[in-house]
């Protein structure tokens, strides 16, 4: 022991492993750690993994297919027991390492091909409900915006607004992934005179910048433009008014993510299985119109 001290050895955990034939690590990819989602996402694994005696290789794809594609093939030499990917796309098979994981989970983004465990929520029902709800207060026209319909789910979450919105009328705006070029993109459409009454945006980082966007230009909310989101953080329950959202149940997502990837590891031989979860909608005064608002709650 003083030899290690003095040397400041560490144990090699990866060839411990590959010596006795215990697999404890298991690889987690996402597309940006810095989404506050994916954050309590990963977040939840750590403490799940810990509990079952593993370890967790966490990287990011920076939302980008290729780096995806890399990431996914660097994490396979460290051999880990399986693997939990939140995708970029739906085209996650083709970046896939010849001869894949022999344990993988998709969670959040659906592929386009069905051969995966998939852990996701119920997209298109969530965001119905939304645009319904802007449709029973009287709004006539609504801009839906979201990064891309390339992503799985945002086109589901677009898909499921149409279908409900009855007779309000609804614009796509699809903004990217770029900051500024959603702020730009955004600020064009509200600067318009015969702008949307309502706004809903499809994910937490163009929620942001469009409440930043209606702030900046000084618009009445929900006087001027209703607004709501798809994805419920900290803040939307703090500002004035609150912001109506689409909670996930990004635990619960993250649990069943691992339940479903240990079944995988300990050799259970089952078909692959889509796990959706139901998600929590929370009416706020940034969508309510003035007479419709409850007195005894603030805005």
């Amino acid at each position: 022991m003083a030899a290690v001290e003095e040397l400041g050895y560490v144990a090699d955990s990866n060839a411990s492993r590959l010596r006795s034939g215990r697999h404890s690590l298991a690889g987690i990819v996402v597309p940006d750690l810095t989404n506050p989602m994916f954050a309590a996402f990963v977040s939840t694994l750590e403490s799940l993994a810990r509990d079952d005696g593993f370890d967790l290789l966490v990287v990011s794809s920076a939302n980008t297919p290729e780096q995806e594609a890399e990431r996914l093939n660097a994490i396979r030499s460290w051999r880990p027991a399986g693997l939990i990917v939140i995708p970029c796309d739906g085209g996650l098979a083709a970046r896939l390492p010849r001869g894949g994981y022999p344990a993988l989970v998709v969670a959040d983004r659906i592929p386009d091909e069905a051969a995966f465990d998939l852990v996701a929520v119920d997209n298109a029902r969530a965001a119905g409900a939304i645009t319904a709800h802007l449709a029973s207060q009287g709004y006539r026209t609504c801009l839906v915006v979201g990064t891309t319909l390339a992503i799985s789910n945002v086109r589901e979450r677009w898909e499921g607004a149409v279908a409900a919105a009855g007779t309000m009328t609804l614009q796509f705006l699809d903004v990217g992934l770029d900051p500024s070029a959603v702020r730009a993109r955004l600020k064009a459409h509200l600067s318009r005179p015969l702008r949307a009454d309502a706004l809903f945006s499809l994910d937490h980082v163009t929620s942001l910048i469009a409440y930043q966007t209606i702030a900046d230009l000084d618009l009445d909310m929900p006087g001027d433009i209703a607004f709501a989101s798809f994805d419920e953080t900290e803040w939307m329950r703090l500002v004035r008014p609150p912001i109506t959202a689409v909670s996930q149940p990004v635990e619960d997502m993250a649990r069943a993510s691992w339940k479903r990837l240990m079944r995988r590891i300990s050799g259970e031989d089952c078909d692959a299985e889509t796990v959706r979860l139901t998600c929590s909608i929370a009416i706020r005064g940034s969508s309510l119109r003035r007479s419709d608002k409850d007195p005894s709650r603030p805005d």
